[in-house]
């Protein structure tokens, strides 16, 4: 899923390229797309631009008249932009959206559709969709401590909830992590002053550093290879890699739909974190800490 710095680039880009002209056409190829009934995308056809900005993991075309297209990609989604008037591929463009200088094509690979569009009017709607996370970036060093030990959780669990931070997901939640040096199992209310310093440090400076990274990638050009996986990233996605810092492998835990990877060696002491599936299986036999694993 694209997270914050993959938007704020995206956001960027589009800012280049459409801020003060007029939407021209919005072109549907999708009708599980839309998520709002008023206003129709019909609606936003003659506006112009007046801004592009980030809600969470959205990007935000701001219209005249206080007219807001709210773009969620979720997982798959994708945003590009192409020569005016370009079709739209039948299987997995699901929007188009034509200006004078080009157009914005959202696709989404999988035959799952959560990708979304909202057409919201005036600032209270668009407010609407957000989560109520703060912005990690703008946030001070109190204003995060007191999000992040709101409710006592894991920290993996507290980085990624959107009601507690607006746009990290589980891609740079793990980096994050990793540069705190902090387990994603610890939890939010046993942190001391000292480790909160040190997340909401790792925080700002992985997220920022991942965004000018991705800028300068892009260049001039429009950013086209979004993914959660990156080459450079410290543990997301490296699971038996060697840790950048240290050299273990990489471990993970695996739930549900998402996982956690982290160095056990950097974050958690050398204690291996018990993975639900694959512990219960090997019961005795699941290797304890480090060592352990690497004497196998």
């Amino acid at each position: 899923m694209p997270e914050l710095p993959d938007v704020e680039v995206y956001v960027a880009a589009l800012r280049e390229r459409i801020l003060g002209e007029p939407l021209e056409r919005v072109r549907l190829n999708s009708p599980f797309l839309l998520r709002s009934v008023s206003p129709r995308p019909g609606d936003a056809e003659g506006k112009r631009v007046a801004g592009v900005r980030r809600l969470g993991k959205r990007v935000v075309i701001e219209l005249e008249d206080e007219l807001f297209l709210a773009i969620h990609l979720m997982i798959a989604g994708r945003l590009h932009w192409k020569p005016k008037g370009a079709k739209l591929a039948a299987r997995i463009a699901l929007a188009a959206f034509d200006f004078p200088v080009g157009t914005l094509t959202l696709t989404e690979a999988g035959s799952r559709r959560r990708a979304s569009l909202h057409v919201v009017r005036g600032a209270s709607d668009l407010a609407s969709l957000a989560r109520g996370g703060i912005e990690p970036l703008d946030a001070s060093r109190g204003a995060f401590a007191a999000a992040l030990t709101r409710e006592n959780r894991t920290l993996k669990r507290a980085l990624t909830d959107p009601s507690f931070f607006s746009g990290i997901g589980n891609a740079y939640s793990d980096e994050i992590l990793h540069a705190a040096r902090l387990s994603p199992a610890q939890l939010t209310r046993n942190l001391d002053p000292g480790e909160i310093a040190r997340l909401h440090a790792a925080t700002r400076d992985t997220l920022t550093a991942w965004r000018d990274r991705l800028a300068a990638e892009a260049g001039d050009g429009f950013p086209e290879k979004v993914t959660a996986f990156r080459e450079g990233m410290a543990v997301h996605g490296r699971f038996r890699k060697p840790c950048p810092v240290c050299g273990s492998p990489v471990q993970r835990i695996v739930y549900a739909a998402n996982e956690a990877n982290y160095c056990a060696r950097c974050q958690t002491g050398g204690k291996l974190l018990a993975d639900r599936a694959i512990s219960r299986l090997l019961g005795k036999d699941w290797p304890r800490t480090i060592e352990e694993l690497e004497s196998r």
